[in-house]
């Protein structure tokens, strides 16, 4: 994978240091580093935040070691705030911050990518192109780190992360290196003084400075290369996973010797020399990258800036429309805009594949994002809803991110409560806002969901924000026991780190109680004692409740293929359509484990999915469904 080879590249590089907030599609890499860190002599850990993992690792660069951080785009943001400080004070040791993005969100609530913090926070970017440059780049990118004494960006992207492919791999160093801190130099020597951002003048052009030194080296990077004819009759530049769907579509549409690519590995700085030097060779220029224009919005104020020396060119990309803005490109997208240009004829599938297609589509079963089989999620949300019915105001949920996000996607999955979604902590935040808008009017109980993993990443602030300022707000924790949505990560709830090692956990209810929080825990899966919880919550006024929702998921691997419920149903008992309930079971709760059967009208139990959590006997008016503890083995 992608990922493996970038965390192959950081253990070549000799990393000493490695720390991130898991997230698709960046887990991987400090789980592949978790695996060999006692083999290796590393320190690796799942961070609180993004912007915790990156204030570890610049501890590290600090002290003369190298290090890295690891993160999704939102990451990014999360981190900004340190980083803007961290690359103004510079560092020591090579440090690489490792952004894998989403384009298409297919893991994500969004696919904004991080290509702009390069340019906004002056620190190089560095795109890998294939699965050995992954590995390569990476490499390369700490020994950059320590020639411009500042923190570099290496972006990656989903289909480079988590596509495969072949890599030769290079060396394991063998050096021991001590962690020395100096800081009693003078204050604007920023290798042997204290390391602040301060005096701004002074740092901020001793940050340009080192900019212009990687923009220097970037100009004879072997991770840029010219591929194609010495006067191509359109040049196309492209990065990241990009310059394979580029190379591929010139192949598709036979335009070998037509059209040239250049394959840029460090896309920020520009490396002005090289690019004048090949936009020379013609004046048709397509850019081909994901997601928004970043790199064509560059290379255009360069060219303009060089009218004389290079000509007039017309581009082809995102802004006039050659590309979308928005989602993945493929190969097809690009040789089909690039047939467009050359004006050569691309040739779609053939009508009978097509046909094929839709013949196979139409028998495979409709498929919905929804809570898996035994998801504690379906239960929460059934008690929450089921808890702002009977207080009757017309309370909802502010959302958060994580697996519970689905229920903001559908109104039957979540069951029509989630009404905002933003950032991780956000739901809270807003929660607390609402709250507050009593004197204007606003009357409606207002509840705020996260998960375990959320709580400690950024809702901590939230939750003192609202019972600092009083916010009448009840407050749900969804604690599945893990970061279940990328792959059941530790976090400061649990009692094992990154590498397997025994922790202290740190109790998200003592947390609460800390700021006076009215606190008590519930099993989702009980229907009536959470119910009630809840609607003591939403009636008691001036203060702020916390009710943690306790169930482990059904995936993780302590419970997954462990059944405490044998569950059927009673075919006697189920009306089916004449029931008053309106098939409650599988047209509302929809437990992917809960089927109807057309041919008897009767709800049916699949025994090879269900978890046997056995909620769905709860729900069932006619008392229907049939559960029957299974005996410990």
């Amino acid at each position: 994978m992608g990922n493996e080879a970038i965390a192959r590249g950081a253990l070549e590089a000799g990393v000493n240091v490695a720390a991130a907030y898991p997230g698709t599609p960046s887990s991987e890499i400090i789980e592949n580093l978790a695996a060999v860190a006692k083999e290796r002599n590393l320190y690796v850990e799942w961070s609180t935040n993004e912007k915790v993992a990156v204030e570890v690792a610049a501890a590290a660069s600090f002290a003369g070691l190298r290090s890295m951080c690891v993160m999704k785009q939102n990451g990014v943001n999360v981190a900004s705030d340190f980083l803007l400080h961290l690359t103004a004070s510079g560092t020591r040791g090579g440090i690489v911050l490792v952004s894998c993005e989403d384009p298409g969100a297919l893991s994500s609530v969004n696919e904004g990518e991080s290509r702009y913090f390069a340019r906004m926070l002056e620190i190089p970017l560095l795109e890998p192109a294939d699965f050995q440059e992954a590995k390569d780049l990476t490499k390369w990118a700490f020994e950059l780190s320590e020639k411009i004494h500042n923190i570099v960006m290496l972006r990656s992207v989903t289909r480079m992360s988590h596509a495969s492919g072949n890599v030769i791999c290079g060396k394991l160093p063998n050096r021991i290196l001590q962690a020395r801190f100096v800081y009693d130099g003078s204050l604007t020597d920023p290798l042997t003084g204290p390391v602040i951002s301060t005096p701004v003048g002074v740092k901020h052009k001793l940050q340009q400075d080192k900019l212009k030194t990687a923009k220097e080296l970037f100009e004879k990077s072997p991770f840029n290369k010219y591929i194609g004819p010495k006067k191509p009759q359109l040049l196309m530049i492209t990065s990241s996973a990009c310059f394979l769907y580029s190379k591929e579509a010139v192949s598709m549409l036979g335009l070998q010797k037509r059209v040239g690519i250049l394959k840029l590995g460090c896309t920020w700085p520009l490396p002005e020399k090289l690019l004048k030097k090949y936009l020379r060779l013609t004046n048709k220029i397509m850019i081909v990258e994901e997601v928004l224009p970043f790199m064509e919005e560059n290379i255009k104020v360069l060219a303009a800036s060089y009218p004389k020396e290079i000509g007039v060119k017309t581009f082809y990309g995102k802004i006039d429309g050659a590309f979308p803005s928005v989602g993945e490109l493929n190969p097809d997208m690009v040789a089909e805009a690039l047939a467009k240009i050359m004006k050569v004829k691309y040739k779609t599938p053939p009508t009978v594949y097509a046909q094929e297609l839709r013949k196979v589509a139409a028998v495979i079963p409709p498929r919905e994002l929804t809570f898996c089989p035994g998801c504690p999620h379906r239960a929460s949300f059934w008690n929450i809803n089921a808890a702002l019915k009977l207080d009757g105001r017309e309370g909802f949920i502010c959302g958060d991110i994580g697996c519970y996000a689905m229920a903001a996607l559908n109104p039957a999955i979540g069951f029509h409560t989630v009404r905002t979604l933003h950032s991780m902590g956000s739901g809270t935040g807003l929660a607390s806002g609402f709250a507050k808008l009593d004197m204007f009017g606003f009357n409606k109980p207002v509840v705020s969901v996260c998960g375990d993993s959320t709580f400690y990443h950024a809702v901590i602030p939230a939750l003192i924000n609202a019972r600092h300022n009083k916010a009448d707000i009840t407050f749900v924790v969804l604690d599945n026991a893990g970061t279940a949505m990328t792959g059941f990560q530790p976090h400061p709830g649990l009692t094992l780190s990154a590498v397997g090692e025994t922790v202290p956990a740190v109790d998200i209810g003592k947390i609460c109680e800390a700021i006076e929080a009215k606190v008590e825990v519930s099993d989702p899966f009980d229907l009536e004692t959470t119910t009630k919880k809840l609607n003591a919550f939403l009636a008691e006024k001036g203060k702020l409740k916390v009710l943690i929702l306790r169930q482990i998921c059904a995936l993780s691997p302590e419970k997954k293929g462990k059944k405490q419920y044998e569950i059927k149903v009673n075919e006697e008992f189920c009306l089916g359509d004449e029931c008053g309930c309106n098939r409650l079971c599988t047209r509302i709760f929809r437990c992917p484990a809960l089927t109807w059967d057309e041919a008897k009208k009767k709800a049916v139990v699949d025994e090879v999915i269900c978890a046997g959590c056995g909620f769905c006997a709860a729900i069932c008016p006619q008392n229907a469904i049939l559960k029957t503890e299974v005996a410990a083995s």
